[in-house]
């Protein structure tokens, strides 16, 4: 039997289009200041999963909502189960869009609004994929369980949960529309370690608060000091205007607060697997304050965040850069700044994303070596490396569907960044961006070309076919 993919999905693309953006209009955002019982991750998650689970039902598929933390369905007939996880949260949408990230905008083949790459573009394409299966009534051998998650972007919470709760046996092999072709098959470990500091000020100036950050797992786009002391905007305004001549790749304002004066940067976000494509704002606004004359726990936290943190993308001034032949480096993205004069307890989160050969104790033992730190403390949640042989047949399936639709070469793939593609022993991550796209995942003006949402759409249609047909 011979089946035209991509001409079943142009049948559907209005209706792919459609249904995706009516999702994508969902702010999807974790927040945790609403979060309840029945909001574990507060309401927007939760309204993203309900209309999910309901285009489900209206397209014949028997859904289950998992206590709000996770859904699913399932396809098909057989033993054999292939797990297809994806996740409907998205990151905070940040400043600087040219739009608005909840209203999707096309404009030039593109699809711009906070989700439409990461995931809830790729989640639609791939749902397309399974649609078209069901439609054409193909014969099938193995069921096809579609998973969908709330909690993604910040700590896995939700399939934490789904796991523990769903009630199913595990499925055998899988992949997530997380990431990118034409196969991610490996993926570092990742863990959060934190920099605490105590609120100690006593010098000339006195820094009253740092802040920066959205996510561990995002570059911050900008940062806010808020200063007193022996010093004054007139000065720091000088100073400012020198100090952006010589970084034009951020910009940054001085104003006045009563006696306090405030200085903001604002550099760019990106994903924090991939630290160097951003501009840490936090970074940035370190080193301009770094020649000013505070002391104690403020000055440690300024100094090592400009003079250590800054452009250390790989944890080579941290003393804790490792390199695996196979994995690749250690990267380190410092995520969110907070520091508070009358707190005792004031973080620097770095989220490093390792190879095998290292592990969270040798990085936290590389930290606690710095001066001015009062502990080095981890994240609970963490990820060991993952890796999916190149001779599985899953990995080989999928590699020979990308061939095929493309004509581009397949080949393996490790990455910094965690999908859920390492939820099971036989996962990767596939699709949806392909080689040579922009990487807009996390930052202002998320966009999906719409050629490639129809493109990825037709090969997952033929690549779940020849898993469970």
């Amino acid at each position: 039997m011979t089946i035209d993919f991509k001409a079943e999905v142009e049948k559907r693309k209005d209706d792919l289009i459609a249904d995706l953006i009516r999702l994508l209009e969902i702010n999807s955002e974790r927040d945790d200041s609403q979060a309840d019982a029945k909001h574990p991750f507060g309401p927007g998650p939760v309204r993203a999963l309900e209309h999910f689970l309901a285009m489900a039902e209206r397209d014949g598929y028997q859904t289950r909502n998992i206590d709000n933390y996770a859904g699913d369905f399932e396809f098909g007939e057989g033993d054999e189960v292939l797990g297809i996880f994806a996740h409907l949260d998205v990151v905070p949408a940040g400043s600087g869009w040219e739009t608005d990230p909840y209203q999707p905008v096309i404009k030039d083949g593109k699809l711009y609004a906070r989700g439409s790459s990461d995931d809830k573009g790729p989640t639609m394409a791939c749902y397309y994929g399974l649609k078209i299966i069901k439609e054409l009534g193909l014969p099938v051998s193995k069921k096809v369980r579609f998973i969908v998650g709330t909690d993604e972007e910040s700590g896995w919470a939700d399939m934490d949960y789904y796991f523990a709760h769903n009630g199913l046996k595990d499925p055998d092999f899988g992949f997530s529309p997380d990431a990118e072709f034409p196969i991610i098959n490996g993926e570092k470990g990742n863990i959060t370690e934190y920099l605490h500091f105590s609120g100690e000020n006593s010098g000339a100036v006195t820094l009253h608060r740092f802040t920066g950050g959205l996510r561990e797992n995002m570059v911050p786009e900008s940062a806010r000091a808020e200063l007193s002391g022996q010093i004054d905007s007139a000065t720091l305004s000088a100073d400012l205007e020198t100090f952006l001549a010589e970084h034009p790749e951020v910009s940054g304002t001085v104003e006045s607060s009563g006696q306090k004066v405030i200085v903001t940067i604002i550099g760019k976000s990106a994903h924090g697997s991939t630290p160097e494509e951003g501009i840490n704002g936090a970074t940035y606004l370190a080193k301009f304050l770094s020649p000013y004359a505070f002391e104690g726990s403020a000055k440690a936290f300024i100094d090592i965040t400009a003079t250590v943190l800054h452009q250390d993308f790989s944890g080579e001034k941290l003393g804790v850069a490792y390199t695996d032949e196979r994995m690749g480096a250690l990267s380190m993205n410092a995520g969110i700044f907070s520091f508070d004069e009358t707190s005792q307890d004031n973080t620097i989160a770095l989220n490093f994303r390792y190879p095998k050969g290292t592990d969270k104790e040798t990085i936290k033992a590389g930290l606690e070596k710095f001066e001015g730190i009062t502990k080095v403390s981890w994240s609970e949640h963490e990820h060991t490396p993952h890796y999916t042989s190149m001779d599985d047949e899953l990995v080989k399936t999928l590699l020979s569907v990308y061939e095929k639709q493309t004509g581009l070469k397949g080949y393996e793939q490790i990455i910094g960044g965690g999908t859920f593609g390492r939820l099971l022993e036989r996962g990767v991550a596939f699709g949806a961006m392909f080689p040579g796209d922009e990487n807009t995942m996390h930052q202002a003006n998320e966009y999906m070309p719409l050629d490639n949402i129809f493109r990825s759409a037709a090969i997952y249609a033929e690549a779940i076919y020849e898993l469970i047909k």
